[in-house]
């Protein structure tokens, strides 16, 4: 599986999530994107966060790029596939890769509060998973974590007036400094 598969690749890969995120972000959704490739490096299912638009806790980009590869290809298993995406998967997310037994996950910025790929936990090595999937996060780590805090640096100011702060804990409920 390694085989074939270099950096150069992944930043390739990478730089076209960043600019399909960043069109995401716009949109009003946390600009994450993710792609699954297949073992020949072609592209199989591609998603963006789309929990505000549809209204679904479950509208991550992974696990929309999940159901489309997983639909295309007929199959649940994604042994000899990689995934890409701009954020490291939560945990919600990181176990779904293992249940369907991804091959490779390649990240951009770490989730140091919410990861399941090493951020938090690391269900790619965890004891209780069933399938160990190889992984690789800090792919053009800088841009993702600036398009990340760029976008909820202007949502905050967008949703708090002038002289108030955005609590930690929500977006949407503003204290004064």
């Amino acid at each position: 599986m390694e085989l074939g598969w270099n950096q150069d690749l992944s930043i390739l890969w990478m730089e076209r999530l960043l600019r399909l995120a960043d069109q995401v972000g716009r949109a009003g959704e946390v600009p994450v994107a993710a792609v699954i490739l297949d073992n020949d490096k072609r592209s199989i299912g591609w998603g963006v966060n789309q929990r505000q638009r549809d209204k679904d806790p479950l509208g991550h980009g992974e696990l929309v790029a999940l159901r489309q590869a997983a639909a295309l290809q007929g199959d649940w298993r994604f042994n000899h596939c990689t995934l890409l995406v701009t954020l490291e998967p939560c945990l919600m997310c990181a176990a779904a890769l293992v249940q369907a037994r991804m091959g490779r996950v390649i990240f951009g910025a770490t989730d140091k509060k919410r990861g399941g790929l090493g951020g938090v936990l690391d269900l790619s090595r965890s004891p209780a998973a069933h399938h160990h999937m190889a992984c690789q996060g800090g792919v053009l780590a800088e841009e993702c974590g600036s398009l990340l805090q760029d976008w909820f640096r202007r949502r905050r100011a967008a949703v708090c007036p002038a002289g108030q702060s955005a609590a930690p804990h929500s977006l949407l409920s503003c204290s004064d400094p």
